[in-house]
């Protein structure tokens, strides 16, 4: 079985899914367009006209093309592990390029900062559990007191016949967006063996663990969660 870094590196280092990615997180994360506005003003809320934020997970370039969009003083650094995401995140960001350091590598590339803000959107669910309370604590560790973290993944319930629930649930969705039903089916497999997909009441209290306060949910569309927090001092 293939693991979590291994069905990233299949997604997001294959120059075919590569190029197609812009179009994939619209047609599988209900109110997608939305979600990132709203993320937009989580962060504003918190963040000086001249803030820098740090993007993880920030390959293909969507979110920070929004943020950059909205707060024309903002910097930013990006890390993502796939070169070719990142290429691709320069196209995307045409001339907000120049606000834009982009890190090849995990989280443990990334400046020290400290950032007024950092961002972690469709990404948690490649690590597993060790990975991600590592990824969250470094995020931690590199931001400012109070600064805001958000955060958005997989996230469901894991009771008995819950999880097949939801899976069924995101294939219906996906294929509600146009996507083939066979395609649609084999990513909700891939995604079922392949994913660490937890509980929210487990991912809040990661958060909590790894020294963020004030936990709240701010998005929910079907299988994904998302929540903002803050950084304790």
């Amino acid at each position: 079985m293939a693991s979590s870094n291994e069905l990233a590196r299949a997604a997001f280092h294959d120059p075919k899914a590569v190029a197609q990615y812009a179009d994939s997180p619209g047609r599988a994360v209900p109110g997608f367009a939305d979600m990132q506005r709203m993320a937009t003003l989580l962060l504003a809320e918190r963040v000086g006209s001249n803030g820098r934020i740090l993007v993880v997970g920030a390959g293909g370039g969507l979110e920070l093309k929004v943020f950059a969009d909205a707060e024309p003083s903002w910097t930013f650094d990006g890390v993502d592990p796939s070169p070719a995401m990142l290429d691709l995140a320069r196209q995307t960001l045409g001339t907000h390029v120049t606000r834009v350091a982009l890190h090849e590598g995990k989280i443990d590339v990334a400046p020290e900062g400290p950032f007024d803000a950092a961002t972690c959107l469709l990404t948690l669910h490649f690590a597993n559990l060790e990975e991600r309370r590592q990824m969250l604590t470094a995020i931690r560790g590199r931001l400012k007191p109070n600064a805001p973290l958000i955060t958005l993944q997989l996230s469901f319930s894991q009771a008995s016949g819950a999880r097949e629930q939801w899976l069924s649930r995101y294939t219906a969705y996906v294929v509600s967006s146009g996507v083939d039903p066979q395609k649609a089916s084999r990513a909700s497999e891939a995604i079922d063996s392949h994913l660490t997909i937890l509980d929210p009441q487990q991912d809040e209290s990661l958060l909590r663990e790894a020294g963020f306060y004030d936990v709240s949910l701010f998005y929910a569309g079907l299988a994904y969660r998302g929540w903002v927090s803050y950084a304790f001092r």
